[in-house]
C-alpha cells in the first residue's frame, strides 16, 4: 500500500483503528486461486482513497439514517392507528394478533409474542421520555396504551410487532403504501431493520450483503421495483434496500429530495483503479430509472 504521509497515516490509524479501516481496504487486496483475500494489495493502492472510503461510507450510512428515521416514525402511527382501533392494549392481547406470533412453539419456552412483550416491559420500565415518566407516575402499576407504547419502540421492536399482526392488519398497513402482498411488505421492514442496525453500530454498510433480503414483487405488481429481479447483486446489496426506501418515501413524502441526496452522493463515490460503487449493488442506469425521478 502506498503510503505518502506517514504521520496522517499514524493519525489515522490511531483515531479510527486498524481493523475497523481494514473492513474498507479489503476489496484493495490481491485476490487468490483459492477465491480469498491475500495478503497483498492491488498494484497502485494507496492509503488515503481507503480513508476516502471510509469518510464515503459514513456519509452514507447518515443519508440512510435520515430515510429510515421517516419510514420508521410514520410505521409506528399506522400500528398504533391500525391497533388502537381495536382496543387501548391490542398490542398485549393474543386476541388480536397473528396466532403464529402468540403461540408456543415446540421446544421454546415462551411465544415469540412474549418474548417481545417482555423486551417491551424494560423499554417501558427504563424509558426517561418525559411522557413516559408522567404517565408511570399519574397511572401506576398500568402499562402503556399502543399508542405511547408506540413511542417505546426501536424499528427492531418495530418490525417484529408488525410481523405479528393479524393478516388483514398487514395487508391493510401495507396498501397503504400501494403494496398488496403483506408478506412481501413485513419483510421489507425486516430488511430495513438490519440496515439500521449496521448504520447504529457504525458498522461498513456501502459493500456489506443485506443481513435480511427483501421479497420482491411479482413481474408488473410494482413497475417501479421490476428492476429488482434482473439483478441478483442488486437485490442482496444495499441497493434493494434504498430502492425500497424511495419506493416508500415516494408516499410517505413525495417531495423529498432524499432520491437526488443518494444519487449525488453514489456520484461522488471516491475515485480509484479498484473499488467501484457497483458494490453497492447498483444496476447498470439506475440513476435513470423512475423510481429514482
Amino acid at each position: 500500500m502506498i503510503i505518502t504521509d506517514t504521520a496522517k497515516t499514524d493519525e489515522y490509524l490511531a483515531r479510527i483503528g486498524y481493523y475497523r479501516l481494514s473492513a474498507y481496504w479489503y476489496g484493495f487486496r490481491v485476490i487468490e486461486p483459492d477465491g480469498q483475500a491475500g495478503d497483498e494489495f492491488k498494484l497502485g493502492t494507496e492509503f488515503h482513497s481507503v480513508v476516502e472510503l471510509y469518510v464515503f461510507d459514513k456519509r452514507l450510512r447518515l443519508l440512510m439514517l435520515d430515510a429510515l428515521e421517516r419510514i420508521e416514525i410514520v410505521l409506528r402511527t399506522d400500528v398504533a392507528l391500525q391497533l388502537g382501533a381495536k382496543a387501548p392494549f391490542a398490542h398485549r392481547d393474543p386476541a388480536y394478533l397473528d396466532r403464529g406470533f402468540t403461540r408456543m412453539n415446540q421446544g421454546y419456552r415462551q411465544s415469540r409474542h412474549q418474548a417481545w412483550i417482555d423486551r417491551l416491559n424494560r423499554l417501558e420500565a427504563d424509558s426517561k421520555e418525559e411522557f413516559a415518566k408522567h404517565f408511570r407516575t399519574k397511572y401506576a402499576g398500568s402499562d402503556f396504551p399502543i399508542w405511547i407504547a408506540v413511542e417505546m419502540f426501536e424499528f427492531g421492536a418495530l418490525s417484529i410487532l408488525l410481523s405479528g399482526l393479524a393478516y388483514a392488519d398487514r395487508r391493510t398497513i401495507a396498501a397503504r403504501y400501494g403494496v398488496t402482498d403483506a408478506q412481501m411488505f413485513t419483510s421489507w421492514v425486516r430488511t430495513l431493520t438490519g440496515v439500521r442496525n449496521v448504520c447504529a453500530h457504525h458498522a461498513r454498510l456501502w459493500n456489506k450483503p443485506l443481513v435480511d433480503q427483501p421479497r420482491l414483487p411479482a413481474p408488473g405488481a410494482l413497475p417501479l421495483l421490476d428492476h429488482l429481479r434482473a439483478n441478483r447483486q442488486a437485490q442482496t446489496r444495499l441497493y434493494a434496500a434504498a430502492a425500497i426506501a424511495a419506493f416508500l418515501l415516494k408516499t410517505i413524502n413525495p417531495s423529498s429530495s432524499w432520491r437526488d441526496r443518494f444519487k449525488a452522493l453514489m456520484a461522488d463515490f471516491p475515485t480509484n483503479p479498484h473499488v467501484t460503487p457497483q458494490g453497492s449493488g447498483l444496476p447498470a442506469g439506475w440513476e435513470q430509472l423512475p423510481l429514482w425521478n
